[in-house]
């Protein structure tokens, strides 16, 4: 299955590096094993072996070679496309849906001058980093299966490698499966699992519907052990969802080595966190985002994502840990070192969207070393990687009641004091776009017709104005780190969504409320109803909690353009025509 069935070229995926590739320097053939790249801490420089460019996820580059004097002179050095488009013979368990491949989300990895990426449909490629001439397509044929029950449907966003310095080994996490492949030949392993994959159902819980199960995120590699997380619809409501089970196996054979229950099994710590055994049903809480890894303390970093179902829970009462919580382990053997949960009993699907960063910080005098997670929350959490303790207070505050019956929020959430949230949480009148007398009135009537209040007000029947949207705050590209300063460069969307519930029909599922699925608000027929911006991106000293700058990121033309707003002259705007947003994430760099 190394070679791509052919298809009209459809996606492209340009490369600018110019100088800051020009000193790899060698001819290595595809997989080269001069130099192993081993998980260090070592920050990015000619290679970028890992998902963040460094295991601690911080998305930083040492190298100078492109600077603020220079990046606008960018040009793509060569361009190379998957070719992937819709496939209309093939079958599809979501009615009314053809497959087609998603946006390309996919970051590389570099080393020895062989780049190796995943593509939507999770084919994985090996270029050669220079030229963009491909060495070998390896093509699980994860689209044979027919569309993939999330969000973004078919999108991939990277794979991890292996290496001990004598041969090395490419994993591809695609929907069930966890498949080895030989880095040179982009053939699957044979002592690998069965045939070179491993079934990620065998070790749950509890059997599972398969195409309820996918993976987007690269796994992630320590010393000798491959670990991965999941993908699982969390807007469906039904026992014995998958759960968000953690696995790792050997990277030689494929033999399950440990799992981490994100959602706690009789005697475990936490269970009693899931009133009236709910824990023995619920399903979610998997962790479709990134990890990131501490290799010298041996440390991994979980951001777990919601429990099912994302607006209603009065089929799982309680705290519902480790459901939207940090949780650090310990790598080699699965074991919980602690956990900080970020959302108690969500009810608004605010995951934890990225991979936290680990970067060690100077607060009043005194070293941290650090892990910051962004959320959809758009607050930034900064802990103690050791003992996950806050840096700075945490406040537990009292948050609206639920008027949906059956539904018992927590009564508190956690509120971070430092730093302030990087996007607008909460939403009132004043929030509203003014542009016109028009669009004010049109907005002041959506706005009066649903339930709002501050952050964490509960979804409601009559649709409740939720600000972050589920898409955040954060998304998924995160947040970038600058070690030597302690700098954050975080991305926010800023598009409210209506959180709406609705009774269940007998038979339709095991709650007696279902999502009437969040939806975007908008005027004029696609204009939002807030003032812009609609993407920005912060910049945050971690040293101080203090913002030290914000600006409008992104300009979607199809707002900028709106015949209603003919003629007026408009403020930047910010965010992207996908959702008025701004996707993927930022990079930081040594040269600025």
């Amino acid at each position: 299955m190394t070679t791509a069935r052919a298809r009209p070229l459809a996606l492209g995926l340009a490369f600018g590096f110019g100088a800051a590739l020009s000193g790899c320097g060698g001819d290595r053939a595809a997989g080269g094993t001069d130099e192993p790249a081993r998980m260090t801490t070592a920050y990015a420089g000619d290679d970028w072996p890992v998902y963040g460019g460094d295991p601690g996820g911080l998305k930083y580059s040492a190298l100078t070679d492109i600077d603020r004097s220079n990046v606008a002179d960018l040009e793509a050095a060569w361009v190379w496309e998957t070719g992937e488009e819709p496939i209309p013979d093939a079958a599809s368990p979501i009615q009314g849906e053809r497959v087609a491949p998603g946006a390309f989300e996919a970051t590389p990895i570099v080393i020895n001058d062989t780049m190796w990426l995943s593509t939507p449909y999770s084919r994985v490629v090996a270029l050669d980093a220079e030229t963009g001439e491909e060495y070998w397509s390896y093509d699980p044929k994860a689209w044979e299966w027919g569309n993939l029950h999330r969000g973004c449907r078919f999108c991939h966003r990277g794979i991890a490698q292996w290496s001990d310095g004598s041969e090395r080994r490419i994993f591809l996490n695609s929907r069930w499966r966890l498949i080895a492949l030989d880095a040179a030949t982009g053939e699957p392993i044979p002592g690998f699992g069965d045939g070179g994959e491993v079934d990620l159902t065998e070790g749950l819980a509890w059997d599972a519907n398969r195409l309820h199960i996918s993976n987007t995120s690269p796994a992630v590699v320590y010393d000798d052990i491959v670990i991965v997380g999941s993908g699982v619809p969390d807007n469906r409501i039904y026992r014995h969802n998958p759960p968000g089970d953690v696995q790792a196996f050997d990277v030689r054979t494929g033999a399950l080595r440990w799992t981490f229950h994100t959602i706690p099994k009789e005697g475990e710590y936490g269970v009693e966190t899931w009133e009236d055994e709910s824990w023995s049903y619920t399903g979610s809480a998997n962790v479709w985002a990134p990890f990131s890894l501490d290799p010298e303390r041996g440390l991994l970093y979980l951001p777990v994502s919601t429990p099912n179902n994302d607006f209603y829970g009065g089929h799982r009462r309680g705290q519902n840990l480790f459901a939207e919580s940090l949780v650090c382990l310990d790598a080699r053997t699965g074991e919980r070192v602690w956990h900080f949960q970020t959302v108690h009993h969500g009810l608004w699907d605010y995951d934890l969207p990225a991979p936290p960063g680990l970067v060690t910080i100077e607060v009043g005098g005194r070293e941290i070393d650090a892990v910051v997670a962004v959320g959809k929350t758009a607050f930034t959490y900064v802990l103690d990687r050791e003992t996950g303790e806050p840096v700075w207070p945490v406040e537990e505050r009292a948050v609206p009641e639920s008027t949906v019956p059956g539904e018992v929020p927590w009564p508190t959430q956690p509120f971070p004091t430092r730093p302030a949230p990087f996007s607008r949480q909460g939403i009132t009148e004043d929030d509203l776009i003014d542009f016109t007398p028009e669009l004010r009135a049109e907005a002041l009537d959506v706005f009066r017709r649903h339930r709002t209040g501050p952050i964490f007000t509960p979804p409601s029947v009559e649709g409740t104005i939720m600000m972050p949207g589920l898409i955040g705050g954060a998304g998924w590209g995160g947040a970038a780190i600058d070690p030597e300063s302690g700098h954050m460069f975080v991305k926010a969307y800023d598009d409210p969504f209506l959180a709406r519930v609705a009774e269940a029909e007998p038979g339709a599922g095991d709650a007696d409320y279902l999502p009437n699925f969040a939806s975007t608000l908008s005027v004029a027929g696609g204009l939002p109803i807030l003032k812009p911006p609609y993407g920005t991106i912060t910049a945050i000293d971690l040293n101080t909690g203090d913002h030290l700058w914000q600006r409008p990121f992104g300009d979607d033309s199809a707002i900028r353009e709106h015949p209603a707003l003919a003629g007026l002259d408009l403020p930047p705007m910010g965010g992207t025509p996908q959702s008025h947003g701004t996707t993927s994430g930022p990079l930081a760099t040594a040269g600025g």
